[in-house]
């Protein structure tokens, strides 16, 4: 391996920056196969999941009242109501959550350059949490932090990755990797009332 990356480093700096480029661009296929289209489909799994035992838990609560057995299958309903949620924080727990990727950056080795929160996306209910990250160190460095992010316990897809101004120094690459990251949290039954009647009204003036 040592030898390798030896000749590597005895190569032209055209050679040296060309194969870094493909480097990165197996790693982003990597990424984009394995790690972030799977999240997005689970993501709409955790959505029919939570639907279905929101409508399972209302019917089963609603002919309990003097059955002990429904009681209990109402209570595992809501045992697995809970387990889906738990995957999407509520709002409380976005700083705690965006401060944990930020550590895993540095944890990493990375320099971080940009770390800045878009605007929420609202959906049913759930919202989107973007963040913009630009970081700056060596792609082995990127894919550790990539790795770290996919680990968390919360859901967090990264996308939208680019690579610019690598440079070699003292035999050391480093990149600068822009991405965007994108959590989501719960809505509380405040946010969804407020999002339902926006809907509806919306739809009465078509």
């Amino acid at each position: 391996m040592q030898e390798l990356i030896d000749r590597i480093l005895g190569m032209p700096k055209g050679q040296k920056i060309g194969i870094l480029f493909a480097i990165i661009f197996i790693l982003a296929a990597f990424y984009q196969m394995f790690v972030y289209s799977p999240r997005s489909v689970r993501i709409a799994s955790l959505k029919d999941e939570i639907e279905n035992a929101r409508g399972e838990r209302t019917k089963k609560v609603s002919l309990a009242s003097n059955l002990p057995k429904l009681r209990e299958e109402s209570r595992k309903l809501e045992t697995l109501l809970q387990q889906a949620v738990s995957q999407l924080p509520d709002k409380k727990e976005i700083p705690e959550l965006l401060s944990s990727i930020s550590g895993k950056a540095r944890e990493s080795g990375l320099e971080i350059l940009t770390f800045r929160p878009q605007p929420e996306n609202t959906r049913d209910f759930y919202a989107e949490i973007p963040v913009d990250i630009v970081v700056r160190g060596g792609f082995g460095s990127v894919v550790k932090f990539f790795d770290e992010v996919g680990k968390l316990d919360r859901l967090v897809n990264i996308r939208n990755i680019g690579i610019r101004n690598p440079q070699i120094k003292s035999g050391v690459v480093s990149i600068d990797v822009s991405s965007q990251a994108t959590t989501f949290r719960f809505l509380d039954e405040a946010e969804r009332k407020s999002l339902a009647a926006q809907k509806a009204k919306q739809k009465s003036k078509r």
